[in-house]
């Protein structure tokens, strides 16, 4: 295992931020380690990582910080205060905010770390992946802001994702992931009713599949998403109640632009996770519309 000089603080240890923080462990970078649930950080300080009592504490010694936290309310929590990342980073540290905050959450994260600690360099950078593709390394990161500034996060991009997508000045990463997790629903949508109308005229999740595979409709996600109905059990990879924020972001993003369609899985989505299929993956909405 290769030694690296960078240090990097992983501040949230969901399903995303657990595996980054678990494969930055793994390819060698000391690794500092925060989340609001102490014990999320349990199995990564027993693989080497060291679990903070503040996220201040955690950045103190890090060249890099990756956030990766469900809004811009508790992104800001751990940012600003005595407690906070931006009391504690080292001078011309690099932040990399990873979470889907949506544009509005974002433009205000970076106003407030420019006014803050305008030697801070923002990295804006989402991925496109959900919890396996990250475990696994094959996330891409859609990354925005000053990349000659922040060359020491290259590698540990390279550590957690298969590739990096640079777009521009930071925000362009939070508004491509937008459109990414737009596509992504309208498409989960789809195989949910299409499976559903293949079991009306008799035919399993299987027999779709085997019809699609190796053609051009045939998708590795259609393939995980029927399998997911096929077994009836919806282990999340991206929890319907996050895919719902997610939705909503992406119609209120579109401003005037009429997305009628989007707007009409939101509203099913929102039906389903009062029906309490929140914490279930997206793929849940097929048994929804089932009953």
């Amino acid at each position: 295992m290769k030694s690296h000089q960078t240090t990097v603080a992983v501040i949230g240890l969901g399903a995303m931020g657990h595996a980054f923080a678990a494969n930055l462990v793994k390819k060698g970078f000391p690794t500092r380690v925060w989340n609001r649930t102490r014990a999320r950080g349990d199995s990564l300080a027993a693989a080497g990582a060291i679990q903070c009592a503040t996220p201040a504490e955690a950045a103190r010694q890090a060249d890099v910080v990756i956030t990766m936290l469900p809004d811009g309310t508790s992104t800001d929590a751990v940012m600003y205060g005595d407690d906070g990342v931006l009391n504690s980073l080292r001078q011309h540290g690099i932040i990399a905010q990873m979470g889907t905050l949506g544009i509005d959450a974002t433009r205000s994260l970076i106003d407030g770390i420019k006014r803050s600690r305008p030697d801070v360099v923002f990295i804006d950078a989402p991925v496109s992946g959900t919890k396996a593709p990250a475990e696994n390394g094959q996330v891409v990161v859609l990354a925005s802001g000053d990349r000659q500034a922040a060359a020491a996060i290259e590698p540990v991009f390279a550590a957690i994702a298969k590739s990096a997508k640079w777009l521009g000045e930071a925000g362009a990463g939070s508004r491509m992931k937008l459109i990414v997790n737009a596509w992504l629903i309208a498409m989960m949508e789809g195989i949910a009713e299409t499976a559903q109308l293949a079991k009306a005229l008799g035919f399993t999740p299987d027999d779709l599949w085997g019809v699609l595979e190796g053609g051009p409709l045939a998708a590795p996600y259609i393939k995980g998403k029927l399998a997911m109905i096929a077994n009836d059990h919806y282990d999340a990879q991206m929890a319907l109640e996050w895919g719902l924020k997610d939705a909503r972001l992406a119609l209120k993003a579109a401003d005037t632009r009429n997305l009628p369609g989007l707007k009409r899985i939101s509203e099913i989505w929102q039906n389903a996770v009062d029906d309490g299929l929140g914490k279930s993956d997206i793929a849940v909405v097929y048994r929804y519309l089932g009953q």
